[in-house]
């Protein structure tokens, strides 16, 4: 990893080895591994860089990178961040009944039939949370279930962010609405349709917002994927004036949602946006290191023990392959954080049950000691514990659990 930040450099790492060291000696009896830890004070000025960033728009949290309910609060209790994006619809429904949020957007279609008769059947949740649409048939799911339309149901309509250059898509597959003819003609359908309301528009510019542009080992690449980001950016402001203006002549919005972590900044340049959305901005995973417009400054760790010695520069940790989603590579893998200086090896990678390590830490390592990982997205880490402990200073101050550990797996 380069050393162009303090949150990434050998000295940084070393600090985090020594606090997380610390905290963890403190614990009596020691605690089960993986032991998942997030580091409230990075946290905290991920949350204000991030507000910053918009520039005085909201930042609606996305919940699919976070899954801990007590760091989604504890976002959405920073001045400049309000309301949930949401991945599933039974996760808005927990998320509206616990109480933690009333203004939830869901960033994908469902045709989950009993989540919807729960929500058509409940009058305070139909008016807290939207439903994310894209096509006609998805409002006739939403119709199956219901045996009135006396609940009005929230919708948004979700456009294809897509850059269109020489014949090609680049970007996200997402929504098949693209052209300006296509978006109107089903937000005339929803507005003529008894039973739902059209109150949003979703905008999400993967391609921007999810791609690191500032990679040392790319220099070239990286060049080419910033002039496609301008180049995007360019093409996305103009449609979606185009687009804001004919909605507008059918319907008054209440959010044009758009952009992530990766694309706060020229996100929230667009006048036609309204909020950005962003989640892995808050706990910064290792695919979110290498990117020009932020420094990366990770807050989301596991920590697995030494287990065995195969030779005196190699050291063995007990599981921890936790591999990222998305198209497979490198990429993908945890990355051996703290203390800094180890590296997978390329015959075995991140293991299920062993994860060999070399490097020049690895000499200095004994058995019952922990190395400090870093997942490759963000979120996901989560699903593998049913708790995370929370970090201030060099003291863990709370453990709280994961979705998982609620008992729910969404």
């Amino acid at each position: 990893m380069g050393d162009r930040t303090a949150g990434d450099s050998h000295v940084a790492r070393n600090r985090l080895w020594a606090r997380l060291s610390a905290a963890v000696a403190e614990l009596d009896p020691p605690p089960a591994t993986p032991l998942m830890v997030v580091d409230l004070d990075a946290f905290d000025a991920n949350a204000a860089d991030l507000v910053a960033r918009a520039d005085g728009k909201p930042i609606r949290l996305a919940s699919k990178s976070v899954r801990v309910p007590a760091l989604i609060e504890r976002g959405l209790a920073t001045p400049g961040i309000h309301g949930v994006l949401s991945y599933t619809l039974r996760e808005a429904l927990w998320l509206e009944r616990q109480g933690i949020t009333d203004d939830v957007v869901i960033a994908y279609p469902t045709v989950d039939r009993v989540g919807l008769a729960e929500l058509v059947a409940s009058p305070s949740a139909a008016s807290r949370i939207t439903l994310m649409v894209d096509d006609v048939a998805q409002l006739d799911v939403v119709d199956s279930v219901r045996a009135s339309r006396a609940v009005t149901v929230r919708v948004a309509l979700d456009i294809d962010a897509g850059l269109r250059i020489g014949g090609q898509h680049v970007g996200p597959k997402r929504s098949p609405l693209y052209d300006a003819e296509d978006v109107v003609r089903l937000a005339r359908h929803v507005t003529e349709r008894p039973g739902f309301a059209m109150v949003g528009v979703m905008t999400y510019e993967g391609q921007v917002a999810g791609v690191p542009d500032d990679v040392p080992t790319q220099r070239a690449r990286s060049l080419v994927v910033r002039r496609l980001k301008a180049a995007s950016m360019s093409q996305l402001a103009e449609r979606r004036r185009v687009i804001a203006e004919r909605l507008g002549e059918l319907v008054e919005l209440e959010f044009w949602n758009a952009g992530g972590s990766g694309s706060v900044r020229a996100t929230s340049a667009d006048p036609s946006v309204t909020e950005i959305a962003a989640g892995s901005g808050l706990l910064v995973p290792g695919l979110f290191d290498h990117y020009q417009s932020f420094a990366p400054r990770p807050a989301a760790f596991y920590g697995l023990p030494v287990t065995r010695k195969p030779t005196a520069a190699m050291v063995t940790v007990h599981g921890g392959g936790f591999i990222a989603s998305g198209a497979t590579g490198a990429d993908r893998a945890p990355i051996p954080w703290a203390p800094p200086g180890l590296h997978l090896t390329s015959l075995e990678g991140a293991g299920e049950v062993q994860t060999p390590l070399t490097g020049h830490p690895a000499a200095l390592l004994r058995i019952g000691d922990l190395v400090w990982f870093r997942h490759a997205k963000s979120g996901e880490l989560f699903e593998h514990a049913s708790s995370v402990r929370l970090l201030a200073g060099e003291q863990f101050v709370d453990e709280v659990p994961t979705y998982r550990g609620c008992g729910h797996v969404w």
